[in-house]
């Protein structure tokens, strides 16, 4: 049975644990070992893990079947930017835990608790030439709606597709989740 549970500064190894398993597979043919590396290190140090749970109200959420440790996360900002719109930052799952519903279970969650918040959308932004995370946001009701470039620094560019996905048809299925 999937168990997912919200984490807390105190989950910061286990997520780093994750995201440095994960990412050189996940972007092993997208991006280059240095960027790799310096995403990483942006991203997923503790001082900024820390900032994005106690400063800039990311949610993060672990994921596990059974009782085994977590082998999955997700961090999402609900009314992101001051609008009724849940962007997700963050999802990984690790490679030989990846088909067994950890990723599904996490959108379901966020879409819980984005439709409880009142937010009828969620977002997120993927690399372009992602095409097995493209395929998975796909499958999860994610549409293309526009592409974004961003300076990362250091010369680094991530270049994304903006995904969205509408709630109101999850709302409509389960009015008692409104």
């Amino acid at each position: 049975m999937i168990q997912i549970h919200s984490a807390t500064v105190g989950d910061i190894p286990v997520i780093q644990r994750i995201a440095y398993h994960t990412w050189p597979v996940t972007f092993e043919h997208i991006l280059s070992m240095e960027q790799l590396t310096y995403m990483l290190d942006m991203m997923y140090s503790s001082v900024s893990l820390a900032q994005q749970i106690q400063q800039k109200g990311h949610a993060f959420l672990l994921a596990g079947i059974g009782e085994k440790d977590p082998m999955g996360f997700a961090a999402f900002e609900i009314n992101y930017q001051g609008l009724s719109i849940t962007k997700v930052h963050k999802i990984y799952i690790l490679p030989e835990a990846q088909g067994k519903g950890l990723g599904k279970s996490l959108f379901e969650r966020i879409s819980k608790e984005s439709i409880e918040k009142g937010n009828l959308r969620l977002s997120l932004n993927v690399n372009r030439n992602n095409t097995k995370a493209m395929e998975f946001y796909q499958n999860n009701g994610f549409e293309v709606v526009g592409e974004e470039d961003i300076q990362i620094g250091q010369g680094y560019l991530m270049e994304d597709y903006i995904l969205e996905k509408d709630l109101t048809a999850d709302t409509k299925a389960n009015p008692d989740s409104t």
